[in-house]
């Protein structure tokens, strides 16, 4: 992922208000991300409770950047659910089947008119947005001859298409 600044996250949101996208808080770390090992960027509002935010670049079916260099982005205002999944979920967009960390539903309003008649849609992800690091970690070998690195470029791939398939949802796009 291309590094951003704060003007062009607010800017992306396509499910806030005005007021809303003014009211986001960035995550702590903002200024120390390290791009280059981000497919999207997600985290949790240290302000609101079960608030949580995504900013996910336009992904075709490829794993291509849709567009531009750089491109479109879409940001996406989450809220997590009150009740927590009664077995252990696996995360939609990672897959992870380690489970290293929590998986929660998240659910978000649809932009535009659909959301304002109420219309949601949602996902089971990673509570803190683990996704890049867990598609990152080396599989372990499944057989001989296994491409370890062809693998681990594919579950990148899929983290990117998932995340930006569910934020163009979200956008009515």
């Amino acid at each position: 992922m291309l590094p951003i600044n704060e003007k062009t996250i607010r800017a992306s949101f396509v499910n806030a208000s005005r007021k809303e996208t003014t009211d986001i808080t960035l995550p702590a770390e903002f200024a120390e991300l390290d791009w280059n090992r981000l497919d999207f960027l997600g985290w949790r509002d240290r302000r609101i409770a079960r608030r949580a935010y995504i900013v996910v670049p336009a992904f075709d079916e490829l794993g291509e950047l849709d567009g531009e260099p750089g491109g479109e982005l879409i940001g996406v205002m989450l809220q997590q659910a009150k009740a927590s999944p009664q077995k252990r979920a696996q995360c939609s967009w990672c897959q992870d089947v380690t489970l290293p960390n929590d998986v929660v539903f998240f659910g978000a309003r649809l932009a535009g008119p659909a959301g304002r008649n109420g219309d949601t849609a949602g996902t089971l992800v990673c509570a803190d947005f683990e996704c890049s690091a867990n598609v990152r970690k080396k599989p372990p070998v499944a057989y001989i001859g296994f491409d370890v690195e062809a693998a681990r470029a594919e579950r990148m791939l899929g983290l990117r298409v998932r995340a930006a398939a569910f934020a163009a949802t979200v956008a009515g796009a």
